[in-house]
């Protein structure tokens, strides 16, 4: 054997692609949902940040399914929407199966998220449904009193400055509000009839923006199984091996440069942390 055929028989043999295993792709979806991430929030969701991510998990050419690993509390519907309609996009596209796995909590739009999927597990612990909307701010006309500040506002449209922070709140506003929230209401109950089908049952409380565990989500029909993402997976899936797709946070927001103001930053953090604690986290 000459010395280039030695050193020829060392080289792996490319495009032997015998020995390749199928593959669940995982993406991660943790954090509240929304379309501008506070950098002292703990994680946050929307399309620009699940974007590659999602593009990753379902470009695998041994595919043989994707896992969605959820813990969120909700958050803005329109982002909800958009990342729900994306996984679609792309499970259609790849012919593929969705799965997804509610862990601490898929509530509210983090249950938006999990009908995206086929088939939608949960641990016997986790907090499920929020089947309902809700919008929070705060009111600052007696701090402003209280240090002499004189509120000067002005538009063109009268409308223009409904529920601002700073003006007393009008009977209208708060109707005008609540019709906003009966709409996104009904958008959400649609889409969860739509993608759970006859595996709902006909529980009157299924709507009303309550919560519930596991084994009584699975009674419901919110959820089709108790398990954990492995156990199912491998259970599913013997062969596969499982390959985590995180979404990727920009550099700048890693090392917390162009971040807003401390005190808008400090706000955004405290009304994540209110939409956490609203299930005991």
């Amino acid at each position: 054997m000459s010395v280039t055929d030695k050193l020829t028989s060392r080289l792996p043999v490319l495009g032997d692609r015998g020995d390749r295993k199928d593959v669940v792709a995982v993406v991660k979806l943790h954090g509240v949902i929304t379309p501008t991430p506070s950098p002292l929030a703990r994680g946050a969701i929307n399309l620009g940040a699940v974007e590659s991510a999602l593009t990753r998990a379902f470009a695998h050419d041994r595919l043989k399914a994707v896992a969605l690993q959820i813990n969120s509390p909700g958050g803005a519907p329109t982002q909800s929407g958009l990342v729900a309609e994306r996984i679609r996009q792309l499970a259609d596209e790849k012919g593929v199966p969705v799965l997804a796995f509610a862990e601490d909590v898929a509530a509210s739009g983090g249950y938006w998220l999990a009908c995206a999927a086929d088939e939608i597990y949960a641990h016997r612990t986790s907090v499920v449904g929020s089947i309902g909307v809700i919008s929070g701010g705060f009111g600052f006309t007696g701090l402003l009193e209280r240090f002499g500040i004189e509120r000067r506002l002005h538009t063109a449209g009268e409308n223009k400055s409904r529920l601002d922070p700073f003006s007393p709140e009008k009977p209208e506003d708060v109707e005008w509000l609540k019709n906003m929230h009966s709409q996104l209401h009904e958008l959400f109950v649609d889409w969860v009839k739509e993608r759970r089908g006859d595996r709902l049952t006909d529980s009157t409380d299924l709507f009303t923006g309550d919560v519930w565990l596991g084994q009584k989500a699975v009674d419901l029909g919110l959820v089709d199984g108790l398990g954990s993402l492995r156990e199912i997976v491998r259970e599913r899936y013997p062969e596969a091996e499982i390959s985590v797709a995180e979404p990727k946070k920009p550099l700048l927001a890693r090392l917390g440069i162009g971040a807003p103001a401390a005190a808008s930053a400090l706000l955004d953090a405290v009304t994540t942390k209110a939409a956490w604690s609203r299930f005991g986290l």
